[in-house]
């Protein structure tokens, strides 16, 4: 079975590196896909949040892992990879009614079925919270990985020369 966990991660948090240890366990193979949310500007490059996503999992040894980027609908890059299944972590009650009814349009569009995935002590986390404590020069390493947090300080050095 192959699951398909896409999501902007703009940044990839703690939260999310949760629901992909916990797809790896629960799935053959993983996709982790970083699409677009044409409703939200990208706060942290995407081909670097890519390379830095990609040492994360191998720093995990998540082996049955892949990230990837896509610029098409979420079900087609499932369909290109390959995926069964789509994977989406849910933190409380507000995600669920959100993330709901896109399983539902999903599934009557493309026929994917969605598998949540709780997201445990990181219920309170999102990337929209961790990027504002960075804008507002907080230290975020307890939020995400180690190289995130690398790539959000060398952006913070980068912007301060």
């Amino acid at each position: 079975m192959v699951g398909f966990y896409a999501g902007s991660f703009d940044p990839f948090t703690n939260g999310h590196l949760s629901i992909v240890r916990k797809a790896s366990k629960s799935f053959d193979r993983v996709i982790v896909g970083i699409g677009n949310n044409d409703e939200k500007k990208r706060r942290v490059d995407k081909n670097a949040m890519l390379d830095v996503m990609r040492r994360v999992i191998s720093d995990e040894g998540l082996y049955n892992v892949e990230v990837i980027a896509y610029d098409s609908i979420t079900t087609r890059a499932a369909r290109d990879m390959g995926a069964n299944i789509l994977i989406r972590g849910l933190r409380n009650g507000t995600d669920y009614a959100y993330e709901e009814n896109i399983a539902a349009l999903n599934e009557i569009n493309s026929g994917y079925d969605t598998c949540y995935l709780r997201a445990d002590s990181f219920g309170y986390l999102s990337s929209s919270l961790v990027m504002d404590l960075y804008k507002h020069g907080e230290d975020v390493s307890q939020y995400v990985p180690g190289p995130v947090n690398e790539l959000l300080m060398n952006m913070r050095n980068n912007n301060n020369n």
